[in-house]
């Protein structure tokens, strides 16, 4: 059977990496993000997830996936904000838009198309199951992705379609850096709070997703990817 990646923000960071690491792996590689890839083998889609009516937008679907691929559909597209409990209530809706609602949308657009042996991924993060300051939606969201995993898993029992979260740690990407106002001080204090004092390359997060596509054993597993956090 054909293989097939359909991921969304895979223009940059952990989706780019992850896009290029399953092509190299021998699948044909559907890109849903506002901005394009770069490289010319994927298909790129556009989407605006921050719209709630984005899938409408959406032509040809048929005609890009063919029955008879096993597909790997991976929620990758994601938006930070600096926000906290005294403000948050202004970002928050469109954090959860783009953090968790696209990616039911997009659950819906692709399941019907989905063969047994596919499987479903999310990228959660460290900030799935605990909370730092001043990142309040983005941590509700990423709790939100936890759930959306766990009741998906639920949802397709006995269809072959298996599931799993992967929650990097501190990855070394441009949303990170944006979101630390590319301080190298917080780095390297961020690095000192992980074992292996270092940042996360977003191949070897690419490399987890490979492993959860290709192994159905961790079905509703969370896969904390984070270097070994020191926790104080």
């Amino acid at each position: 059977m054909n293989k097939l990646l359909v991921i969304s923000g895979a223009s940059r960071g952990i989706g780019a990496a992850t896009a290029e690491r399953f092509r190299d792996s021998g699948y044909r590689v559907i890109s849903f993000s506002r901005a394009a890839s770069g490289n010319a083998a994927f298909h790129h889609i556009a989407a605006d997830f921050s719209q709630p009516n984005w899938p409408g937008e959406i032509e040809n679907l048929q005609e890009l996936i063919s029955e008879e691929h096993e597909i790997t559909l991976i929620h990758n597209a994601s938006m930070i904000r600096k926000d906290s409990v005294h403000n948050a209530a202004s970002e928050l809706a469109n954090v959860i838009q783009i953090n968790v609602i696209a990616a039911q949308q997009l659950n819906e657009l692709i399941l019907p198309h989905m063969q047994k042996g596919s499987s479903i991924l999310y990228v959660g993060s460290t900030l799935s199951e605990k909370a730092v300051a001043n990142t309040l939606s983005y941590s509700v969201s990423k709790h939100a992705v936890v759930g959306l995993m766990r009741a998906t898993c639920q949802d397709l029992a006995g269809s072959g379609i298996h599931t799993a979260a992967v929650c990097p740690g501190f990855t070394d990407t441009d949303m990170l850096r944006n979101h630390i106002g590319n301080d190298e001080d917080v780095i390297r204090d961020i690095e000192s709070n992980v074992s292996y004092s270092r940042l996360i390359r977003p191949e070897e997060i690419a490399e987890a997703l490979l492993f959860c596509a290709t192994n159905p054993v961790i079905n509703g597993s969370i896969i904390h990817a984070n270097l070994g956090q020191i926790e104080s």
